[in-house]
């Protein structure tokens, strides 16, 4: 996993997640506690509600990127930068400074400006923005993105969001962002869950993560709240995504969230470890599918068999009968996995047994317990179902 200096400011495994604080200068954006249009006013709220609460990076909109809106042109928003750079020259903390934009023009102009980073909500959908970034040396968070530069973040299946990252490539200072949101009509919570559950994957650009999932309804829904009762869920989310992976969090609530992050990078296990000139990491996997996409990034060609080979699974069932525990235990050892028998009660018609091997091996157990009784068969589904 490379470290990307954001003018100073080190995001990596290696450092503390950062926090990213938002700021508004679009009339049309609609979280009203972050949206300003004079500049003192938002100056001062940088400075007391964004960085004094531990905002490491303050992230600038100028306009909203809500889909119910008309998108602004390139000319449109760099008419809205005076008021931004007017900000960023009043305020008296330290903070990296990023300007939230699809276009390389304005990414040029706010660089040029005093700006220290883009958030480029299009992914490089406008061709030219990775290179107005690499010759400013600045930092850029990459959102998944169709190439189109109306359409930021439309994509629903997470195979396809991890391709869209690819879109005209990186630069060396590139941070991933995956895109959580309702940025299309076919976009569903359950498609954004889906991103959460599986963002380990995303490790395997091996760039940093930046998620932005503050107040987002597919956390709302699951406890029933609304925008403004939804900080807990939000807070709670945030510690997943630390614990799997994600080194910046772009959020409304600086300071709360600041701590659930803390507490994610707290509890993750430590995968990096130094040995003389020799770095070694532990890479972050627990599916095949996680092992492929470290595999694609080394550029490595070789059979599918590593990636089902690197992982080793565990499955517990219970209330297996005698037969059904003698006929796994066979297709195990055929297969090359593992069945693990517990000691059961006096007169327990039902046993319960450890089931353990890697992905192909537990497949080919699968395959080698075909035509047994239904009980079984049933069960060796689930695992099956549960180890890709």
């Amino acid at each position: 996993m490379r470290t990307v200096d954001a003018a100073g400011l080190e995001i990596g495994d290696d450092h503390p997640p950062r926090i990213m604080g938002v700021l508004n200068v679009s009339k049309e954006s609609p979280y009203e506690p972050s949206v300003f249009n004079d500049a003192g006013e938002a100056a001062e709220y940088v400075d007391t509600a964004l960085i004094d609460e531990g905002a490491d990076i303050v992230d600038v909109g100028l306009e909203s990127a809500n889909k119910r809106f008309e998108v602004l042109s390139a000319e449109e928003e760099l008419d809205r930068l005076d008021t931004a750079v007017e900000v960023l020259e009043s305020v008296s903390g330290d903070a990296v400074f990023s300007i939230e934009t699809r276009y390389h023009e304005v990414a040029d102009e706010a660089l040029s400006r005093g700006f220290d980073m883009v958030n480029d909500i299009c992914g490089f959908a406008d061709p030219e923005m990775p290179t107005v970034c690499t010759d400013h040396d600045a930092a850029v968070a990459k959102m998944a993105s169709p190439p189109d530069l109306e359409r930021p973040g439309a994509i629903e299946e997470v195979d396809d969001i991890y391709d869209a990252l690819a879109q005209n490539g990186f630069t060396d200072k590139t941070i991933v962002d995956p895109a959580f949101g309702g940025w299309s009509e076919a976009k569903t919570l359950e498609h954004d869950r889906e991103t959460l559950r599986r963002l380990r994957e995303f490790r395997g650009y091996g760039r940093p993560i930046l998620v932005s999932i503050n107040r987002k309804n597919f956390l709302r829904e699951v406890a029933g709240r609304d925008t403004e009762e939804a900080l807990p869920v939000s807070l709670a989310a945030t510690s997943m995504a630390v614990e799997r992976g994600a080194h910046v969090i772009r959020t409304h609530d600086v300071a709360e969230t600041r701590d659930a992050a803390l507490i994610g990078k707290e509890f993750a296990r430590h995968r990096t470890r130094k040995s003389g000139d020799v770095t070694v990491e532990e890479l972050d996997v627990t599916t095949p599918r996680e092992v492929e996409r470290h595999l694609d990034r080394l550029g490595v060609e070789s059979p599918a068999s590593i990636a089902t080979e690197a992982v080793v699974r565990v499955f517990e069932l219970d209330g297996l009968s005698d037969e059904d525990v003698r006929t796994l235990a066979a297709a195990a050892g055929d297969a090359g996995a593992t069945v693990a028998r517990g000691t059961t009660a006096d007169g327990a018609d039902s046993h319960c047994v450890l089931l353990l091997g890697t992905a192909r091996a537990l497949c080919e157990t699968v395959a080698f317990s075909e035509g047994e009784s239904e009980s079984l068969a049933t069960a060796l589904q689930s695992v099956e179902n549960g180890v890709l």
